[in-house]
């Protein structure tokens, strides 16, 4: 199967998903007209989402499996999910980012897999509260120094205090305290959940609080999330899409869904798409291009 047949089956796959979600339930015959493909390529679909745990396939159709809004995986269970499409948020998200920027980046998987691609982006300021993106930044600054010296053009990591989270975060009152006194010229927010009813959510309470401060001290909002997580509903809303000034998705998110967030958001940047790839998105500071 070629590259282009994945890519389709990723955007069909998630369109189908959203779909379940938002109805509750879809059938097969439903799926087959509005899709234009064969019943048999929507129960391939359907087959592929039960496996992955977000669907329950049932008689004509399938229902969605909810997880508690309040359950919360571990980095490393997360760490896992959606490689290829976290690494190509990541590298899109970085050319946001000009050399001598104050950034923030919150807690997960895809700020991680971010803070690798701003590591020769020289003389940031990062503030975190994420105990994997500051590892990220001090392992490669001491590696790469003399005679274990701090490389020039190193990062300044500003590692907030609180209590660590499973995606090990730092969240409550001492992150809250800290945050609140600072100001970023761009934020970069990993999400658990995106909706255009819920905003942005999260299943922890205390990081809901903790992702507000971060929300209010900066000037730009950047999320960036995968495909599965739109449609998804934690505990816990912090801001709503009108908060956000760019989300960063990949190429899963279906042209119905890109339409949607569209009239809710000033830019979205869907990476690996040639169409969007191509076009400016911002230079880090000012206005959408």
């Amino acid at each position: 199967m070629s590259d282009n047949q994945n890519l389709l089956a990723e955007q069909r796959r998630a369109l189908i998903l959203d779909e379940v979600r938002r109805r509750g339930g879809v059938r097969v015959n439903e799926l087959t007209r509005r899709l234009n493909v064969s019943d048999m390529t929507v129960r391939r679909d359907l087959d592929a989402l039960a496996r992955q745990g977000v669907v329950e396939k049932v008689h004509g159709g399938a229902v969605p499996v909810a997880p508690a809004s309040s359950h919360e995986p571990g980095f490393e269970v997360k760490a896992g999910l959606e490689l290829g499409a976290k690494e190509a948020i990541a590298r899109a998200a970085a050319r946001l980012v000009v050399p001598g920027s104050a950034i923030a980046l919150s807690g997960g998987t895809t700020t991680f897999a971010l803070a690798h691609h701003l590591l020769d982006v020289p003389d940031l300021t990062v503030v975190t509260n994420s105990v994997r993106v500051a590892d990220v930044f001090h392992s490669a600054s001491r590696g790469a120094g003399t005679a274990g010296g701090t490389r020039e053009g190193a990062a300044t990591v500003v590692l907030t205090g609180g209590v660590r989270t499973p995606s090990d975060s730092l969240v409550g009152p001492v992150a809250d305290q800290a945050i609140a006194s600072l100001h970023f010229d761009l934020l970069f927010l990993g999400v658990h959940g995106i909706s255009v009813e819920a905003g942005l959510s999260t299943p922890n309470l205390a990081e809901a609080e903790t992702n507000r401060r971060f929300v209010r001290s900066a000037r730009r909002v950047v999320v960036i999330a995968d495909h599965t997580k739109w449609g998804t509903v934690g505990l816990s809303s912090f801001a709503t899409l009108e908060d956000v000034n760019t989300l960063v998705t990949d190429a899963g998110i279906p042209e119905v869904l890109r339409a949607e967030i569209s009239e809710h958001l000033s830019h979205l940047i869907v990476a690996g798409d040639p169409e969007v790839a191509g076009r400016p998105a911002t230079d880090g500071h000012g206005e959408n291009a």
